[in-house]
């Protein structure tokens, strides 16, 4: 694994707990770095981190709340 996909890997803590959870990528990014964009997009999917994931979330503590307020009035 290049210098490069090491450092990018071990500056965020998700991108180390998704490698020990799914070990099949050390494989891919030791034998050529151009996978990490594909492993940082599949990191981003597992966890929910998309703009659409967080709108989505965001949404729905919207309407948890004015399900809450609706209740209380």
């Amino acid at each position: 694994m290049n210098e490069m996909v090491r450092n990018k890997l071990a500056s965020n803590p998700l991108y180390i707990k998704y490698l020990k959870e799914h070990s099949y990528w050390y494989k891919f990014l030791n034998r050529n770095s151009e996978y990490l964009t594909l492993f940082l997009k599949e990191v981003k999917d597992n966890y929910k981190l998309n703009p659409e994931d967080k709108i989505r979330s965001i949404s729905k503590k919207v309407a948890n709340l004015n399900k809450i307020l609706d209740i209380l009035s």
